[in-house]
């Protein structure tokens, strides 16, 4: 049984709308987006405050092109942690890393998997070095990325989403 979150209740095909255009235009302005939903800028406002509430929209951020801001070396690093104790100290450990851009505690050969951005080889020595001393750290494993074909964190927002949320309120 797959439980789904409540906000997904309260999502319509307008709030799809609003939620395609915001990833991939961001900076739209409220009465552009008005103007392509066919509402008013304050009715979309109150739709986007209402899926910021909900945790549907995280937050807004530019996308940077690492290698033009001194961060050449994208890689991804497989961390085994021996106890499963350890397991929360080392996802807190990892949060004050800059270089760390995500952590996920995952199944398989490793208990982590990190995706990292440093200057230069020597930067990821350096943070190898400081992961591998953390605390239950027994093994890493690293991959440099050589190139990147797609690199993205737009979601595709499924219309069937919408539909089910329709049906559900109907039946409530």
């Amino acid at each position: 049984m797959v439980i789904e979150p409540k906000i997904i209740n309260l999502i319509d095909q307008i709030d799809l709308k609003i939620l395609s255009i915001l990833q991939s235009r961001g900076r739209s302005r409220l009465a552009d987006i008005a103007d392509e939903v066919e509402l008013s800028a304050p009715a979309v406002m109150e739709r986007v405050k209402k899926l910021e509430a909900g945790g549907v929209i995280k937050g807004y951020q530019a996308l940077l092109d690492g290698k033009k801001v001194g961060k050449d070396i994208t890689a991804f690093i497989g961390v085994s942690v021996g106890h499963q104790g350890d397991i929360d100290k080392f996802a807190a450990q990892m949060l004050k890393y800059h270089d760390v851009l995500e952590c996920h505690h995952v199944t398989g050969d490793e208990s982590f998997i990190l995706k990292v951005k440093s200057a230069n080889t020597g930067s990821l020595e350096k943070l190898l070095g400081e992961i591998r001393s953390v605390e239950g750290v027994t093994r890493t494993v690293t991959k440099v990325v050589l190139s990147t074909a797609k690199e993205s964190q737009t979601l595709e927002l499924n219309e069937g989403l919408a539909e089910n949320s329709t049906a559900k309120k109907r039946v409530v």
